[in-house]
């Protein structure tokens, strides 16, 4: 069914932009420039809420999110990443509290491909003092920032339908498989 049917038969706008899982992973590239609009709540909560339904090992689910929405706020986080313009255009800043690992790897993924699934770009921003980063957000004794993510709207048009996932895949800046892959 095309985007007109689906319009026609009153459909909601978030479908114009759903991509299928194979789309979504090979067209989502890091964004580090932002359109100037809010990431609706409905939006954002479906994005955390990919997060926290990532995988764990033995199903702790280590992590929780601060999520950063104030201008101020937000610019001060920015300071405390290795590439503050990634965070001082975003609509909004997560910060995924818990052990650098798999597990918040998992979690972070999940997000970036589910607000990618909306429309939403975003970056992981590492930190070089993540202690730092904590104290920033008050997080409590022995709480950890694993990463910091940025999420807004491109600013640019995105539309990953422009081409297909075997195209954005031989469009990467990426190593050819064949060079990663050993069988045996």
């Amino acid at each position: 069914m095309g985007l007109r049917a689906l319009r026609r038969i009153g459909l909601p706008d978030r479908y114009d932009r759903a991509v299928d899982t194979r789309l979504a992973i090979t067209s989502k590239r890091d964004l580090r420039r932002y359109a100037d609009r809010p990431v609706p709540e409905d939006v954002l909560v479906r994005c955390l809420d990919a997060g926290r339904l990532a995988g764990s090992a033995r199903n702790r689910q280590p992590w929780r999110f601060v999520v950063v929405e104030s201008r101020e706020l937000k610019d001060r986080l920015a300071e405390t990443v290795y590439e503050p313009g990634n965070l001082r255009g975003a609509a909004v800043a997560v910060a995924i509290v818990g052990k650098s690992g798999l597990d918040t790897g998992r979690c972070a993924q999940n997000v970036m491909l589910a607000a990618w699934n909306e429309g939403v770009g975003s970056c992981p921003n590492g930190m070089p003092d993540p202690a730092g980063t904590a104290e920033l957000l008050g997080l409590g004794e022995g709480e950890e920032v694993a990463i910091v993510l940025s999420l807004g709207y491109p600013a640019f048009d995105s539309r990953p339908q422009r081409r297909s996932p075997d195209e954005w895949s031989a469009r990467a800046n990426r190593k050819p498989l064949d060079e990663l892959v050993e069988r045996r």
